[in-house]
């Protein structure tokens, strides 16, 4: 009800009394999303165990405030599981934090310089690029030729690929493609600073705007993790703010949870009973030992 149906706490004690006859406060159920997210650490904890020895990650952040103070919410998602966490931070430190400063598979990212301050085996996102790319060039003339040309560069480069091509292959269209993104690059002139600014982001990625043609499930853009992002901006307008430590650890352990059950296509609600009966009888037998 509430990391799913995104209901706030008095109105699950309402539909707890009205529709199951079990008087509830909205107290006992925060209790009882609490309870579930102590017995359900472990398997929170099996997420972050995935998310870090698999070969592809995308991430992406957003704001977030806990007791009024500016957090950042981090989605991590993989082929197989999603991982949410609220950290202080937005640095290199939350990467290190989750991935392990070992992780040596692809990252697919926006243009956030911390990323590269962590990693170069990169996959820059070209919708955001492309995006800015056509904003651009409607303000500034200069920049509309060098702008086609990267829209029909990643056209071309979009449609070689589209069905996968074998690595050997696929090494030749990224040659390709870098020689034509350095023409392209070389041949911008433009005068103002906010065109060159533009022009210098797709020289300083230079290197990791063509991954995606080599390593398999790797994406060209990162809108896998901005979709991911999506529920928690939703639930952040409903509920404005978490309100301490203990309401952070619940909202990261559930909503990853959850979200990680619907990707495996899994029944929520059966997955749920059976994770939990788990922990009970693993809990029992830790107490009789």
């Amino acid at each position: 009800m509430k990391f799913d149906m995104r209901l706030p706490f008095d109105k699950i004690a309402e539909q707890m009394e009205q529709q199951h006859g079990l008087p509830m406060s909205p107290a006992t159920a925060f209790e009882v999303t609490n309870r579930v997210s102590e017995d359900l650490k472990e398997e929170y904890q099996g997420v972050v165990e995935q998310i870090r020895a698999s070969k592809v990650v995308n991430v992406d952040e957003t704001g977030i405030k806990v007791d009024g103070v500016n957090y950042w919410l981090w989605v991590f998602v993989s082929s197989f599981c999603t991982l949410f966490v609220v950290r202080k931070s937005r640095g290199k430190k939350v990467l290190v934090e989750v991935l392990g400063s070992g992780f040596g598979g692809f990252i697919g990212c926006d243009g956030h310089k911390v990323y590269s301050s962590f990693s170069d085996r990169l996959q820059r996102c070209w919708v955001h690029l492309l995006r800015e790319a056509e904003a651009l060039s409607k303000d500034y003339v200069e920049t509309k030729e060098f702008c086609l040309g990267l829209r029909e560069l990643f056209y071309d480069i979009d449609c070689c690929t589209r069905d996968g091509v074998p690595v050997w292959m696929g090494l030749g269209v990224c040659e390709e493609a870098e020689k034509r993104l350095c023409v392209l690059l070389k041949g911008c002139r433009v005068r103002c600073k906010v065109a060159w600014r533009f022009v210098s982001k797709v020289w300083w990625g230079f290197g990791h705007w063509f991954s995606f043609v080599v390593v398999e499930g790797l994406s060209a853009t990162n809108n896998v993790a901005e979709c991911a992002l999506r529920e928690g901006v939703v639930q952040r307008k409903i509920f404005g703010t978490l309100r301490n430590e203990k309401g952070t650890r619940i909202y990261e352990t559930l909503l990853t949870l959850i979200t990680t059950w619907k990707q495996q296509k899994l029944d929520l609600h059966n997955t749920m009973i059976q994770k939990l009966v788990a922990a009970w009888i693993k809990k029992k037998k830790l107490k009789k030992s």
